[in-house]
């Protein structure tokens, strides 16, 4: 097995700036709609029942830390996860918290 190599104190800083992102509950709702597909702001806002200032707001940081990206289609942007890193960790860790509900 190869030893893992050691991440730099910048690597430490945008992890756990990343983890500190992911650990609000309405950018998770947000992300796992995402995952749903691509949606505007407004069908996001209407999906989870939020105002569409506060769906732009957390939009533009989890885009910020490359967690979503946004494609302009004439007067929308409609934003989708990133890639299937971001999907493949989010998705994990949901089969996870209820693979241990399932044992209690």
């Amino acid at each position: 097995m190869t030893k893992a190599r050691a991440l730099s104190p910048q690597e430490l800083t945008i992890l756990s700036e990343t983890f500190r992102l992911l650990g609000d509950p309405t950018r998770l709702r947000i992300l796992a709609r995402c995952m749903a597909g691509p949606a505007a702001v407004s069908e996001i806002s209407e999906d989870l029942d939020l105002s569409q200032s506060l769906v732009s707001h957390h939009l533009r940081l989890l885009r910020g830390a490359r967690l979503v990206r946004g494609e302009r289609q004439s007067k929308n942007v409609f934003y989708d996860i990133a890639d299937t890193h971001v999907s493949g960790m989010i998705s994990d860790m949901i089969h996870h918290i209820r693979e241990d509900e399932a044992e209690l």
